[in-house]
């Protein structure tokens, strides 16, 4: 998995590159025995324009969240001053992701969401209802994202979130978390 690809030619490049290793080590006697899968990570917002090209070169692609979305909206989540810029629950994001994970659905490509947002509960029931099916999370995260899932039935999640995306509103979290309460979510 490649990090921080901003265009297609870089991604490319990379592959170039691996395969000439691949070549290299055979040469040494010492070949590769078995299929390797490619993929990206999903960081920089350039990529996601020349979407439909990666997808023909990838064979996964993992999404991480706290960079894509630190970009997105030219806010350092560092600094105190203004990382409150946005919110991961705003329908700005839910809109941009959900478009993400449909394109790859089309393209037949795995995907997976990876960072902050697929860790914390309330998020990952988002991401759930999006469509997203594969979380990468930190050990500590793993219970209760678990004990969320459990708890979810999804389909009124999906048609929850087709009536959030694209809102106006800056964040949609107390709506979201007045669902997962409604409808018995353990966030």
């Amino acid at each position: 998995m490649f990090p921080m690809i901003s265009e297609v030619a870089e991604f490319d490049a990379a592959r170039r590159l691996l395969v000439l290793e691949l070549e290299r080590e055979a040469a040494r006697g010492k070949p590769f025995g078995g299929r390797l899968f490619v993929g990206t990570m999903l960081e920089v917002p350039s990529l996601v324009f020349q979407l439909p090209a990666l997808l023909e070169r990838v064979d996964f692609v993992s999404i991480g969240t706290n960079d894509l979305l630190q970009f997105l909206f030219a806010s350092d989540r560092g600094n105190p001053r203004i990382s409150e810029r946005y919110d991961f629950l705003s329908p700005l994001v839910l809109t941009f992701l959900h478009g993400i994970r449909c394109q790859c659905d089309e393209a037949g490509v795995p995907v997976a969401v990876c960072g902050d947002m697929a860790g914390r509960p309330l998020e990952a029931m988002a991401l759930a209802g999006i469509g997203f099916r594969n979380l990468s999370v930190l050990p500590s995260a793993v219970g209760p994202v678990k004990t969320m899932i459990r708890s979810l039935d999804l389909e009124p999640l999906v048609g929850y979130l087709d009536t959030l995306y694209g809102l106006p509103e800056r964040s949609v979290r107390e709506k979201l978390r007045s669902f997962a309460t409604d409808h018995g979510v353990m966030i």
